[in-house]
C-alpha cells in the first residue's frame, strides 16, 4: 500500500524539522491533532506521514498510545511496506554483517540503524532470537517471519518479546519458541568457547556489542590481576585469562550467570586463573575493599543504570559510586576499563564521572583510548539514540 493509499498524519508547523535532519521518531505532541486524531489510527497502523505544508515526507507506523506515536519507515512517498520491502531490508543488513564476519555470529538487524525501527535480530549460526518492541514491527511479525525464513531458512526462532520497553507501546511480554531452538549455543570470541543461555540468558543472550571492547581489552591484562564486576557468563574476564591474565576474579549475582560461567571455565580448562564471587558488585566490591584486595585491572560493565531521561541524576549518581569502589580496588599503574550503555549517558559524562571520582580520591587519570559498538550495531548520524554503548580504557598512574 503506498501513501496515496494511506491515512495521513499531519505535523504541525515546524515540526518536522526532526524528520528532516534525518531522524525517523514523530512524538506525539508534534501532531496536529485538528487535521489529524491519533485516536483514529489503530496501534501499529501505517499513514502517510505530512508536513504542515502538505508536503508527503514519507510512510510510517503509527501508535496513538505511545509517546513516540510513529516511527518513518520510507522517505519515499510511493514506498510498497510490503515482503519486498522488509526483504531488501534485511538482505542488506545481511549483506552489511556477512562483508564483516566471518563466521554468522552477530546483531543481524539493529532496528532504526538498518531501517527497520523497533526490531532488534541477533544471529547464532542457524537460530535467530528476535526481539519487536514496538506495535508497528509487532503488526507486521507474520510477515517478518516469512522473509527471515525464505532469506536465512533458520532452523529455529526464540521470539524475545519480553523487554519493558514493550509495555510503553501497550504490548504483552511474551516468549516464544518457533521450530527447533536449543536452551544454549556455542560461540567462540577471543580464542575462547563460551556456552550462551538464550531464554534464561539476559536480553537476547550475548552482548555483542561488546566485541571489539574486549579485544581492545586483552593488551592491558597480560601478566596481571583482574577484576571482572557485572561478569554475566564470563565474556570479559575469560578472554583475559586466555590473554594472559595472571588471575580474573568474575563478579555476578545471578546463579544463573555464575552457572554457565563455571561451565565455560571448565570447557576451557581456566579453572586454574579464574575465580568466581557471587553477590551484588556494590556489596562484593565493598567487602573488597575491607579486606585489602588490589587488581591491577578492574572491568566495569553495569547494565543501564539510566534508561529514561527523568533518571539521569541518579543514574549518574550510580555511575560515580561503582567506579568510586572500582578505583579504590585499582593497584598504582592500574588500569580501569569502565563502560556505559545508557543512552542518555554521554561519552563526555561518563568522562566527566571517572573524573571527578578519580579526583575524589586524590587520584590522576589518563584515558588511553575510547571504545563504542562493535560494527554490527551501526549508528545512525541523525539518531543519537543509536550511539548507545561506550567504553573509557584509563590508567590511574602511581602519582
Amino acid at each position: 500500500m503506498t501513501s496515496a493509499n494511506l491515512p495521513v498524519l499531519v505535523l504541525k508547523r515546524n515540526e518536522d524539522r526532526r524528520l528532516g535532519a534525518g531522524h525517523v521518531w514523530v512524538y506525539s505532541n508534534e501532531v496536529d491533532t485538528r487535521k489529524t486524531s491519533l485516536s483514529g489510527f489503530e496501534p501499529g497502523s501505517l499513514a502517510a506521514i505530512q508536513s504542515a505544508s502538505g508536503k508527503t515526507l514519507g510512510v510510517g507506523y503509527v501508535n496513538p498510545h505511545s509517546l513516540i506515536c510513529a516511527r518513518l519507515l520510507s522517505r519515499r512517498p510511493r514506498s510498497e511496506i510490503d515482503s519486498g520491502f522488509f526483504e531488501r531490508r534485511l538482505r542488506s543488513a545481511l549483506s552489511l554483517r556477512e562483508s564483516l564476519f566471518a563466521e554468522p555470529y552477530y546483531r543481524l538487524v539493529f532496528g532504526e540503524s538498518d531501517g527497520l525501527p523497533g526490531l532488534v535480530i541477533d544471529r547464532y549460526g542457524t537460530v535467530l532470537v528476535v526481539q519487536i518492541t514496538t506495535a508497528g514491527m509487532e503488526a507486521v511479525r507474520e510477515l517478518l517471519l516469512e522473509v527471515l525464513d525464505r532469506v536465512l531458512a533458520p532452523t529455529g526462532i526464540l521470539l524475545r518479546n519480553d523487554s519493558s520497553v514493550r509495555t510503553l507501546e501497550g504490548l504483552p511480554l511474551e516468549t516464544e519458541v518457533l521450530g527447533e531452538v536449543p536452551e544454549t549455543v556455542l560461540l567462540t570470541e577471543g580464542g575462547v568457547q563460551f556456552e550462551v543461555p538464550l531464554g534464561a540468558g539476559q536480553k537476547t543472550g550475548w552482548f555483542y556489542d561488546q566485541r571489539g571492547n574486549r579485544q581492545a581489552m586483552q593488551k592491558y591484562v597480560q601478566g596481571r590481576q583482574v577484576l571482572d564486576t557485572f561478569s554475566y557468563v564470563g565474556a570479559w574476564g575469560l578472554q583475559a585469562a586466555a590473554a594472559g591474565a595472571a588471575g580474573v576474579c568474575c563478579v555476578d549475582a545471578s546463579p544463573v550467570a555464575q552457572a554457565f560461567m563455571e561451565k565455560n571455565i571448565a570447557a576451557n580448562d581456566l579453572g586454574d586463573k579464574v575465580r568466581l564471587e557471587n553477590g551484588d558488585a556494590f556489596t562484593v566490591l565493598k567487602a573488597m575493599q575491607d579486606t585489602g584486595q588490589r587488581f591491577d585491572v578492574v572491568i566495569v560493565d553495569p547494565p543501564a543504570f539510566i534508561k529514561r531521561r527523568k533518571d539521569i541524576k541518579t543514574g549518574e549518581q550510580g555511575y560515580g559510586r561503582l567506579n568510586r569502589l572500582a578505583l579504590k580496588l585499582l593497584a598504582p599503574d592500574g588500569f580501569l576499563i569502565s563502560c556505559s550503555c545508557s543512552m542518555h549517558l554521554s561519552a563526555e559524562r561518563l568522562q566527566h564521572v571517572l573524573y571527578q571520582s578519580a579526583r575524589k580520591q586524590g587520584r590522576q587519570l589518563q584515558i588511553l583510548e575510547r571504545g563504542f559498538q562493535c560494527m554490527d550495531h551501526p549508528v545512525h548520524p541523525a539518531i543519537p539514540e543509536t550511539a548507545y554503548l561506550k567504553a573509557l580504557f584509563c590508567r590511574v598512574p602511581a602519582t
